[in-house]
C-alpha cells in the first residue's frame, strides 16, 4: 500500500509559478513510474505528466509542454511538478499517482494509487 500526499498548491496570478510536491509513505515511490493528472470542475480528470521509474523518461499533455517539468527524487520518495507561466485554464484539482508500471503510462486505468489532490487556482 502506498499513500501519496500532495502539497504546494494554492492562487497564483496568471503567469506565475507554483511547485507541487507529491511524498510517498507505506511503500517506496521509486518502484513505479508516477504522474499528475489534473480535474477541474465539470470536466474528467486529464492526464497531465508522467515520469519512469528510473526518471530517465517523461511524457507532458500537449496543453502543459514547454510550461510544466516533472521530476522525482527516489532518494526521498518524492515526485514534482514545476509549473511555469500558469494560466486560469490549469485551474484545477491536481493528483499525483503512482503507476502499475515502471515505463510511462497516460492513462488514469494505468495507475494504482492516487493522493487526495491540490487545488491550483490561476486567476486572471
Amino acid at each position: 500500500q502506498v499513500q501519496l500526499v500532495e502539497s504546494g498548491g494554492g492562487l497564483v496570478q496568471a503567469g506565475g509559478s507554483l511547485r507541487l510536491s507529491c511524498a510517498a509513505s507505506g511503500r517506496t515511490l521509486s518502484n513505479a513510474a508516477m504522474g499528475w493528472f489534473r480535474q477541474a470542475p465539470g470536466k474528467e480528470r486529464e492526464f497531465v505528466a508522467a515520469i519512469s521509474r528510473s526518471g530517465g523518461s517523461t511524457a507532458y499533455a500537449d496543453s502543459v509542454k514547454g510550461r510544466f517539468t516533472i521530476s522525482r527524487d527516489n532518494a526521498k520518495n518524492t515526485g514534482y511538478l514545476q509549473m511555469n507561466s500558469l494560466k486560469p485554464e490549469d485551474t484545477a484539482v491536481y493528483y499525483c499517482a503512482s503507476a502499475l508500471s515502471i515505463v510511462v503510462v497516460t492513462s488514469t486505468s494505468q495507475y494504482l494509487y492516487w493522493g487526495q489532490g491540490t487545488q491550483v487556482t490561476v486567476s486572471s
